[in-house]
């Protein structure tokens, strides 16, 4: 096969917009010690700017808490959870992105919930009311935590309130009341707070026209515009869990790609897009999810999903998550990056890998992504490419041949390759626990061989540097991604170093 010459200079910058935002289970999970040592491994290794999940106002958090005892009647904004919550993420160095949601019980106008965990999801019985605790829990954040700081965590309005499930009767024209009420009452607390929506699921793309006619003919505030993104098929049912057909992966590029299109001359046009959910499947109990074959699914997305979107969140960092019910298994198909007792999947170590790129781009190809640092170290992360359901174009091995510039133009010597591999069988603890026999709560001892089977297979070597290039040769087996880093070396060794007489001999 022929080899691909990468540019000495940039082509572009990459863009963080891949981990501008991450998703997370219903808010009141952070107050578990497993979720926030998951959150904490995911921090040090990848580094998200901001969260999101549901929940925020819901009955668990406790925030709206109406009373009516001894001659006294109103409501009281409880901020316990809040503060608990919040705290944890900012000492972990990531910031909320906070989805307005869902209805306090208290405040609902029905009974229809969502989730294991019942989130109301009826319009509120009345606005103004709902209003005032949008301010009240702004107001008590900036407080809290300066102005300055909470400019910079986005407000949405609520989320897919096209599907029934998540908003009553996915009644258009409530929502857009519920999304005039709320951005009013966050631009009164203070006009630079940023806030949006309308949060619609994918498929929903004939809510974009009247959405944008609405904010302007009622003049209304919208910061930035947020979608979501998937790009499973109906789901087949089994115990505990399901299975699912999948698109190509440009699917998910092409709805990234798609409001900007639909929105071009109106009023919300090149406003900022999020897309505040995204993954494979739409199921929290796939076991798509688990697979490298998520991982290598993802990498060209994560790899030039910055050029369409600013931000796109992947759903979710942790499976501590309980919309279906509690887990049955350590492994069970959770959207997490890491699964409970923080094991780290497949997808876990595209991420990392990426986070431990430059930020000039030299490349990228339908297989791989290169960059450079400002030290001049050159990274390579590459993938088999997988097609979808219908279009399987998965081959058990993968080549991928670059020629690569490493350290000055024009010079011979050697660089030091270090490379880090995951695929069907390195760097996956799935597969050893199917080799395990599946425990569905795994021993101390097994858990310790499930984190050992999680890291990638590493190996190092020395490269030839002529006229300042190296040849690198990868062979990819079955759904990989790997990730090459290359160092031009300076060669220190003194010159009556043999390494031949270590063990005395010669």
């Amino acid at each position: 096969m022929s080899t691909a010459t990468v540019p000495s200079e940039p082509i572009g910058v990459l863009s963080d917009a891949w981990r501008t935002c991450v998703g997370t289970g219903r808010f009141n999970l952070a107050l578990r010690q497993d979720y926030q040592d998951s959150l904490r491994l995911v921090q040090e290794e990848i580094g998200f700017e901001h969260i999101r999940g549901h929940g925020l106002l819901t009955d668990d958090v406790g925030v709206h808490r109406p009373y009516d005892a001894a001659g006294h009647r109103g409501t009281q904004y409880v901020f316990t959870y809040v503060d608990q919550v919040v705290d944890a993420y900012l000492a972990l160095g990531v910031k909320p992105f906070l989805e307005l949601g869902f209805m306090p019980t208290g405040l609902a106008s029905g009974d229809q919930t969502v989730f294991w965990w019942r989130g109301n999801v009826t319009p509120p019985r009345d606005h103004r009311e709902w209003a005032a605790l949008v301010q009240a829990v702004l107001r008590h954040l900036i407080a809290r935590y300066g102005l300055d700081e909470v400019r910079t965590w986005p407000v949405e309005v609520w989320n897919e309130p096209n599907l029934v499930e998540f908003w009553q009767g996915a009644d258009q024209e409530a929502y857009f009341r519920l999304y005039e009420a709320t951005a009013l009452a966050v631009k009164e607390v203070d006009a630079d707070l940023q806030v949006g929506g309308p949060a619609i699921s994918p498929g929903a793309d004939a809510w974009w026209a009247p959405f944008a006619d609405f904010v302007a003919r009622r003049e209304l505030p919208c910061d930035f515009v947020s979608f979501h993104a998937y790009t499973s098929g109906p789901a087949q049912h089994v115990p505990f869990g399901v299975y699912q057909t999948m698109r190509r992966p440009q699917s998910l590029l092409d709805q990234f790609g798609t409001p900007a299109r639909l929105l071009a001359g109106t009023v919300l046009d090149g406003l900022p897009r999020h897309v505040t959910e995204f993954n494979t499947s739409y199921r929290p109990d796939n076991p798509v999810h688990d697979t490298a074959y998520n991982a290598a699914y993802l990498a060209p997305v994560l790899a030039g999903g910055g050029d369409l979107v600013d931000s796109f969140s992947y759903w979710t960092f942790s499976d501590t998550f309980e919309e279906v019910g509690i887990p049955n298994a350590i492994f069970h198909g959770g959207f997490g990056l890491l699964t409970h007792r923080q094991v780290k999947k497949p997808t876990y170590h595209l991420y990392a890998f990426l986070a431990r790129m430059g930020r000039d781009v030299l490349a990228r190809g339908e297989d791989h992504l290169v960059t450079r640092d400002d030290r001049g170290r050159v990274t390579v992360l590459a993938w088999q490419p997988v097609g979808g359901t219908d279009d399987p174009t998965e081959p058990e091995r993968h080549e991928v041949r670059l020629s690569i510039p490493v350290g000055a133009a024009g010079a011979d010597g050697s660089a030091y390759a270090h490379r880090s591999v995951v695929n069907d069988d390195a760097g996956n603890a799935f597969t050893a626990w199917q080799q395990l026999g599946r425990p569905a709560s795994p021993t101390a001892r097994q858990l310790d061989a499930l984190r050992e089977a999680a890291e990638p297979v590493r190996s190092h070597r020395a490269l030839a540097v002529a006229d300042g290039r190296v040849d690198l040769r990868l062979t990819l087996a079955r759904h990989e991604v790997t990730l090459v880093e290359l160092d031009a070396v300076q060669d220190e060794t003194p010159a009556w170093v043999d390494d031949s007489r270590i063990l005395g001999r010669g």
